[in-house]
């Protein structure tokens, strides 16, 4: 095997495996292991798995291991809301924003929240708030995590959602389409 071109493909590939392997490893040992962080860890994959139950009780054991840990609570908040436990949702939605006002993925999980409860007016302020603090969430889920999730096509953003709701609440309530259930599906929770 004299071929030059097999040559540097493999010498790539082995300096690219030992690039991976180098850099999972170093990965590995830096991350803090603060009280909390391991099932916070966990609830983070949980929840990506769909698992929500799990990913509630991870998220709880996080809190209870170090209170002060605000992405457990998000995350306890984002979960409640995808078990359909509005009230409770709400309230760690709240308590989020009142320990970290200046952080708009909360204001935009909370405007989904909103949205989905109905309550369009209050959303709508959510969701320009988010943007407001955050203009990047106006772009939406980059590319690969589009690509982990599956989804082929760009999902609405606040943005879409919060121009939308605009338009829509300044026509004569007759006339408002402020519901579109296979739209409306589409639209995924925040995690920053």
């Amino acid at each position: 095997m004299d071929d030059p071109v097999y040559r540097l493909l493999r010498n790539l590939a082995i300096v690219l495996t030992l690039a991976w392997v180098g850099w999972s490893a170093w990965d590995s040992l830096r991350q803090d292991t603060g009280p909390g962080l391991t099932a916070y860890a966990a609830g983070n994959r949980a929840f990506e798995d769909g698992d929500y139950e799990r990913a509630l009780r991870a998220y709880e054991e996080a809190l209870q291991e170090n209170p002060q840990l605000l992405d457990a609570l998000r995350g306890k908040a984002r979960t409640l809301m995808q078990l359909g436990r509005t009230a409770d949702a709400l309230a760690a939605f709240d308590e989020a924003i009142a320990r970290q006002p200046d952080f708009g993925a909360t204001w935009a999980n909370r405007g989904i929240l909103h949205d989905r409860l109905g309550h369009y007016a209050q959303a709508l302020a959510d969701y320009e708030k988010a943007l407001s603090l955050n203009p990047e969430l106006a772009e939406g889920p980059g590319w690969i995590t589009r690509f982990l999730r599956l989804q082929a096509e760009k999902p609405p953003t606040i943005a879409d959602r919060a121009r939308y709701l605009r338009e829509q609440l300044a026509l004569p309530e007759s006339e408002r389409l402020l519901k579109v259930p296979e739209v409306d599906a589409q639209q995924r929770s925040y995690k920053m």
